[in-house]
């Protein structure tokens, strides 16, 4: 069974969040969301459909597979998971999203299970949130 290449995988986790938020997916929302031309993505849709991630029919739209919604879901979680780690460490709203697309596909999910952890244990305590932006603004602005 083929594992989902980094393109698959942004493209089935913009397909379940559509889904989830919109209840369907077209080739023209995943082309307007993913800044690609629509010709893409039907030659992405129709691998996906091969690799059993999406049952696709020309013409009448696309739907999960079980595996796909499984994996979209994960993924959907995994990017989520970023951006609250990255908030959490006090990186700039206005970096998070792109920095999310930057790292997301480069981690192993060991490495995202451990993040996971790290949030929780931030999040069992407030103060530690609180210790960790002290550290992070005594970073910024050093006595002179």
């Amino acid at each position: 069974m083929p594992v989902p290449t980094p393109s698959m995988e942004d493209y089935i986790e913009r397909i379940y969040d559509l889904i989830e938020n919109k209840g369907y997916a077209r080739v023209s929302d995943l082309a307007e969301q993913l800044e690609v031309h629509p010709s893409s993505v039907t030659k992405m849709v129709q691998k996906l459909d091969r690799d059993g991630y999406l049952d696709y029919e020309k013409y009448r739209g696309f739907v999960l597979t079980k595996k796909g919604n499984k994996i979209g879901k994960k993924l959907v979680k995994r990017h989520d998971l970023l951006e609250e780690f990255l908030e959490i460490i006090g990186v700039d709203e206005e970096n998070i999203y792109d920095d999310v697309e930057g790292i997301e596909h480069h981690l192993s999910w060991n490495s995202i299970d451990r993040m996971t952890d790290l949030i929780e244990y931030f999040k069992e305590d407030s103060t530690r949130v609180e210790d960790l932006k002290k550290v992070h603004e005594a970073s910024e602005n050093p006595p002179k």
